[in-house]
């Protein structure tokens, strides 16, 4: 039961998914926020090219 318990301690693998998900979740939070900050850009700009064509 020992040598069970201590593999089980030792083995890493978990771990090493764990951190992936960690990296993927951030790097998706930062797209989202880019992505965000870029849409409303894009609304004023096309708000502005609207307006600039209705007069």
């Amino acid at each position: 039961m020992s040598k069970f318990l201590n593999k089980f301690a030792k083995d890493e693998n978990g771990a090493t998914a764990i951190e992936y998900g960690l990296i993927a979740m951030l790097i998706s939070v930062a797209v989202i926020a880019i992505l965000g900050g870029v849409g409303s850009n894009l609304v004023t700009t096309f708000t502005s090219i609207n307006n600039g064509l209705s007069h």
